[in-house]
Parts: C-alpha cells; sequence; structure tokens
C-alpha cells in the first residue's frame, strides 16, 4: 500500500477545502465564499484499495490582523513540516501576485515536494491557464507538477490523485479505512454551526465569531442533545446573529441541525447561546483554550 501525508497551502479562499471534499467525493470540511473560514489544521483521510493518503486541511497563509490570524498562520506553515507532497493551491481567476508569492516563499523553504495545483478553472480560458502553469513551475522549486482543477466541475480531481499516489511510498495505513476525518463530533458540530454564520452573516460578524460546544449528551428516544455557545466580539454583533425576535439564530441553528442529523442518522437538539468575549482574537488564553487550536501550533 502506498501512503503519506499531503499538506494543502495557499492563500485564503482558494478553494482547499472544497478541493479536499471533491477529492473524497462528499462534504467533509466546511466552506464559505469569504476569506478564513478554515481556522484548525485538519486531517482528512482517503481511503482505497491501495493507498491511503492523508489531507492536511490548513488555514490560508496571509499577513494577520490579529494575534488569532497569528496562530492561523503558524499552524498552516507547521503543516508544511514533515509531510510527504505539498499541494499548492493558486485560484485561476485570481492569478499569481504578492499573496502567491507569499505561499510560495514559505513553501520553498520547507524543501517538502509540492504540486501546483490551479483550482477553479471552470472560470478562466484555456490561454489563462497555460500562461499560470509557466509562472507556478517557475516559482515553486520543488515542484513535481502542475494540475488543473475544478472543485465544482470535478475537472482534473483523479489526475492529482494519481500524481499524488505516484509519488508516494509503500507504508503503514494510518487510520482505520472507514475514519475520513481525525476530529471528535464536538468539532465537527462546532464548525457546522460556524459554517452557517459565515453563510448568513456579513462584513466583520463571520469573523468576530467562535462556536464551542460544552456539552454533548444522548437523551431518550436517542435524541442527541449538544449545547454550544457562540463568542462574538461586541453587543452589536449579538444582536445581528440573534436577528429579529431570533429569526437569525433560529435559521443558523436549524441549518445547522439538519446537517448534524444527515451526519448522525440521528434527531439532534440543538441549544445555541450567544455571548459576548470582547477582544477575543487578541486574547492567547481564548484562543488556544477555547477555539481549540494548542494541538494545531504545538505539533
Amino acid at each position: 500500500m502506498e501512503s503519506g501525508f499531503v499538506a494543502l497551502s495557499g492563500k485564503p479562499n482558494v478553494g482547499k477545502s472544497s478541493l479536499v471534499n471533491a477529492i473524497l467525493g462528499r462534504k467533509i470540511l466546511i466552506v464559505s465564499d469569504k476569506p478564513q473560514t478554515t481556522r484548525n489544521r485538519i486531517n482528512v483521510i482517503y481511503t482505497d484499495d491501495n493507498s491511503q493518503i492523508v489531507f492536511v486541511d490548513t488555514p490560508g497563509i496571509h499577513k494577520p490582523l490579529y494575534r488569532l490570524g497569528e496562530y492561523m498562520v503558524k499552524a498552516a506553515v507547521t503543516a508544511l513540516k514533515g509531510v510527504d507532497i505539498v499541494l499548492v493551491v493558486v485560484d485561476a481567476k485570481d492569478g499569481i501576485k504578492k499573496p502567491e508569492k507569499f505561499v510560495f516563499e514559505y513553501v520553498n523553504k520547507s524543501g517538502t515536494k509540492a504540486i501546483g495545483v490551479i483550482n477553479k478553472i471552470d472560470l478562466v480560458s484555456k490561454t489563462r491557464l497555460l500562461e499560470l502553469s509557466r509562472v507556478v513551475e517557475k516559482e515553486l522549486e520543488n515542484c513535481i507538477g502542475v494540475i488543473k482543477t475544478s472543485a465544482v466541475t470535478g475537472e482534473g480531481i483523479k489526475e492529482l490523485l494519481d500524481v499524488i499516489k505516484n509519488h508516494l511510498s509503500e507504508g503503514p495505513q494510518f487510520y482505520p479505512e472507514d475514519m475520513v476525518i481525525d476530529r471528535p463530533f464536538a468539532f465537527m458540530a462546532s464548525e457546522i454551526v460556524r459554517e452557517k454564520i459565515f453563510q448568513y452573516t456579513y462584513e466583520e460578524v463571520p469573523h468576530s465569531t467562535a462556536v464551542i460546544v460544552e456539552e454533548i449528551k444522548e437523551r431518550e428516544n436517542n435524541v442527541i442533545y449538544i449545547r454550544a455557545n457562540i463568542y462574538v466580539d461586541r453587543n452589536s454583533q449579538k444582536g445581528i446573529i440573534i436577528g429579529h425576535k431570533g429569526s437569525m439564530i433560529k435559521k443558523i441553528g436549524q441549518d445547522a441541525r439538519k446537517e448534524l442529523e444527515f451526519l448522525t442518522n440521528q434527531k439532534i437538539y440543538l441549544d445555541l447561546h450567544v455571548k459576548v468575549k470582547r477582544n477575543w482574537r487578541d486574547k492567547d488564553f481564548i484562543i488556544l483554550n477555547e477555539i481549540g487550536m494548542r494541538d494545531d501550533i504545538n505539533q
């Protein structure tokens, strides 16, 4: 069996999580059209008859404005070390500018073999793709190939998997074949709630929000009770999350509950509370202990 670890790297919102979902053929990671949706390093496991690939999804590499952003970038950069391959994902429409070169610099410093992945190819012309391919090959010092993909249409996904497998060595099966993510259910529940906040709120509100699951227990009649706190920076943001007469929190809760029920095949009772913790994105204690990023930055 070929096996190994493959990290995804790129600036925020290039489609890394969507790409992993396309490879697995199902939704595993939360996605949003807003940047910096992914905050943690997450291992997603692809297993077939002959291989096991552990995809390490990471936050987008960017110049941080808050302490939270610093930890996110540190988690992303740390993930480049100790893996077999790095997928350097570029948005075909955005092209290659300063943020992309910032990412290339980190990847080159890692010395890890890299595959350039030009994603969202359904949005640009073939001429544009050829031009981008040449630039990626030139900028990535340890480039072993450039693959053009679309997480939306599935184009290039099989080719990408084939290239990855061809550059992995024989190795052990790291995870059971039916395991697809290395995070507990509480993490998945908090991420799904946070995804709905990203979907329904705007401007700074989603980025000022953290979701912490405080309690999970199975009740009578096979119902899973989940109590979670939604933390925001300011009272005005609390009002937006709750909405007029509770309309927004109801919408967030209903959508998250449906997805959690689909995930677990059980009835879910989702109990959401909104709390204000001013400037939590600049407080180490809150970031490390409430946002659950300690493992990501200390490995």
